[in-house]
């Protein structure tokens, strides 16, 4: 009776672990621009990505979730964090802005400075951790694609971008760093030194080349 009782002691054990494997989906939120919210949308890089890990076969290992506003800088992701990232209660948020932040500056007078940007990310990043969140930083990828630093804004880029890298190594965070591969990948697929139509539709937007980059990208970096 004591060997059956251990043993059953045992199994009952060894159930109890099993239900605490850590088999809970992994909740993944993008949370950034009009590219993040087109992103959702069929052919999106989202949707991309979703197609990548149904076909791997980790369709219980991740939840994806949009959070992408049109027109949004830094400090418009401060203002809707709570209600559009925490109240989701993630496990890692994936923010991808800063175009908005260099381009409008030329074309609105809206933009964000060089220094009030880094002190908006800073505090978005802040506020996710402190929610007990993982932080996965995408610096911005493009206002146009001529791969010889022509583009109007190129210089504000690179360093907003320059800006990301140290921060995400301070900080230890993760990095998707677009501006870098989308430069690599217009130097090796844009002979022609076009502005647009080869990772994007307009300079700044996703085309469907540029959804299919940008999801395998992502996938690298949540693995």
């Amino acid at each position: 009776m004591g060997i059956k009782l251990a043993l059953v002691t045992v199994f009952i054990a060894c159930l109890f672990l099993m239900s605490f494997r850590g088999d809970k989906k992994k909740k993944i939120v993008f949370f950034g621009d009009s590219i993040t919210q087109a992103g959702v949308q069929k052919g999106g890089y989202i949707d991309v990505l979703q197609n990548m890990i149904n076909a791997k076969g980790v369709t219980d290992k991740f939840e994806l979730n949009g959070a992408g506003v049109s027109g949004n800088k830094i400090y418009d992701l401060y203002l809707r964090i709570e209600k559009d990232v925490l109240d989701k209660k993630p496990d890692v948020v994936v923010i991808w802005v800063g175009v908005n932040d260099v381009w409008h500056k030329a074309s609105s007078n809206t933009g964000t400075d060089f220094d009030k940007f880094g002190t908006f990310y800073d505090a978005v990043v802040k506020k996710i951790q402190a929610n007990g969140a993982k932080v996965i930083v995408v610096t911005p990828a493009a206002i146009g694609e001529k791969n010889d630093y022509s583009n109007a804004q190129d210089g504000d880029l690179n360093a907003y971008s320059a800006w990301l890298r140290k921060y995400v190594k301070a900080n230890d965070l993760g990095l998707v760093d677009l501006r870098t591969v989308f430069h690599e990948y217009s130097l090796a697929h844009n002979p022609d030194n076009l502005a647009k139509g080869i990772l994007t539709t307009d300079g700044v937007h996703l085309n469907e080349k540029g959804n299919a980059f940008v999801a395998e990208e992502m996938w690298k970096a949540l693995q």
